[in-house]
């Protein structure tokens, strides 16, 4: 059992950066692929980024050269760079665990482990 926790939320303007974070208790990433997760208000969860246990990452169109995932296997966490947000960024971000198949890897189910989320609101 992995529990995960996200962190790093907040209210920001067109143009700033966050980063959050992704921490696992109780279990380690290892062996995991951690990705990220959004939902906005009155849509479906989409995939945003993922950290393979291999190490390789894949991005969303939507976010591919404005936000960054990393690992760091000595604290047991996973960051999620957000550079050049937009105020389609909005949403509830989750951190999300799992072994996914390389052409899996965007679908939530393949996920077995969730954290609660945390709120990212680009407004100006």
């Amino acid at each position: 059992q992995v529990h995960v926790e996200e962190s790093g939320g907040g209210l920001v303007q067109p143009g700033d950066s966050l980063r959050l974070t992704c921490a696992a208790s109780g279990s380690t990433f290892s062996g995991y692929g951690v990705a990220w997760f959004r939902q906005a208000s009155g849509k479906e969860r989409e995939f945003v980024a993922t950290i393979r246990a291999t190490n390789t990452k894949h991005y969303a169109d939507s976010v591919k050269g404005r936000f960054t995932i990393s690992r760091d296997s000595g604290k047991n966490t996973v960051y999620l760079q957000m550079d050049a947000l937009r105020p389609e960024d909005t949403a509830v971000y989750y951190c999300a665990v799992g072994r996914p198949i390389l052409s899996s890897i965007q679908a939530p189910n393949m996920y077995y482990y969730w954290g609660q989320g945390t709120q990212v609101t680009v407004s100006s």
